[in-house]
């Protein structure tokens, strides 16, 4: 039987495992991707502390995939073998729950999650339903497309949903992961884009990146600094920490919103009072489905929107995971979040498949 290679978690709060394990076989309605970029997100914590409940172990963590179908399994109608695809933190829905039966796939209460409810992409193959499938824009690697299905499709899939419109001011709270993404989108998709981080080394990037003001969060106060400008249409919170969330939330304009994409656990200090004059309000955004995903894909490689990223080795995936949650990494390079991601050449899978990984998608500033 051929042999792939794979990091495991064996429990939870266990070390990370390179092991071999048989390829597997996709069954109905199901494909397998050889897998050429697989990223590191913050969220891939759920799975190596165990977090999320009812994760079974061992575990390949990793949910940010792109590759190239291997093998369809039955009643596979509408992708074939050699086509470049993703999968995001989208795996598949159950549709049978009142969020499917409703259209809205990404709440499913019986949500799939590569990584979490089934193995991910920290391997040299996996498999997946089809329905957490997305076409890969040709213009786009592998190591590029990676990051866009996590921290790429939340930032952009949430500003476009936000009701902000060319011109509108929109705050990106954060540069870091999803931040620098963040700034990106807002900036191409015609939004008078401001930049809020922690010192002012940030700067030249976040410009950088297209942002036409930088606030410096620790020199400036940002909830007056946006007031300045007639207030912000849209905050976008990236960042984790739910002190600077509240510090910026007084920066919004009349029918401003704060869209919080960091999951911080934290309790946000926003005066309810201060909501009501301006009809301000706060709101969650999760990620999206692989239509999503597809469309992120499609407008980054139009519009030229790039993660920064690191590389490593698939043998390298605990210190890349390692590096990403100690927050050692930073911008410009090597950048905040780094992301393992897979390179795996054409051809069978196999244990000789080169594994390479980049990054930068992670929630921080």
């Amino acid at each position: 039987m051929a042999k792939m290679r794979a990091v495991q978690v064996p429990r939870p709060k266990g070390a990370f495992e390179l092991v071999e394990r048989e390829i597997p076989s996709p069954g109905a309605g199901s494909v397998r991707i050889k897998v050429q970029a697989c990223g590191i997100c913050h969220s891939d914590s759920l799975t190596k502390e165990g977090i999320f409940p009812t994760i079974e172990y061992p575990r390949v963590p990793g949910h940010e995939i792109a590759g190239v179908i291997d093998a369809v399994g039955p009643d596979v109608v509408g992708w074939k073998v050699g086509q470049r695809v993703g999968v995001g933190w989208h795996g598949g829905h159950c549709g049978h729950c009142e969020s499917c039966r409703r259209g809205d796939f990404v709440t499913c209460q019986n949500a799939q999650v590569p990584g979490i409810t089934y193995d991910g992409g920290y391997a040299d193959a996996m498999i997946t339903p089809i329905q957490g499938l997305a076409s890969i824009a040709e213009d786009l690697s592998a190591v590029e497309a990676a990051p866009l299905l996590c921290a790429g499709i939340t930032t952009f899939n949430s500003l476009r949903n936000s009701g902000a419109r060319p011109g509108n001011v929109v705050a990106i709270l954060g540069v870091g992961g999803l931040g620098h993404l963040g700034v990106q989108f807002a900036a191409k998709m015609g939004f008078r884009t401001i930049a809020i981080a922690r010192g002012k080394d940030k700067e030249p990037l976040a410009r950088k990146l297209g942002a036409h003001q930088y606030i410096d969060s620790q020199s400036q106060d940002p909830a007056a600094e946006l007031v300045k400008l007639g207030g912000a249409k849209v905050i976008l919170a990236t960042v984790t920490n739910a002190k600077a969330m509240s510090a910026a939330a007084g920066g919004l304009a009349v029918n401003g919103k704060l869209i919080v994409l960091g999951a911080a656990f934290e309790p946000l200090d926003v005066p309810p009072a201060s909501l009501i004059g301006r009809r301000a309000s706060i709101s969650g955004w999760p990620s999206g489905t692989s239509i999503d995903s597809q469309d992120t894909l499609a407008f980054s490689a139009m519009a030229g929107v790039r993660s920064m990223n690191e590389v490593f080795t698939l043998e390298r995936a605990a210190e890349a995971y390692e590096r990403m949650m100690s927050g050692k990494a930073r911008f410009p390079a090597p950048c905040p979040h780094p992301q393992v991601s897979g390179a795996v050449e054409t051809g069978p899978v196999g244990a000789d498949a080169p594994f390479t990984s980049a990054g930068c998608a992670g929630r921080g500033n």
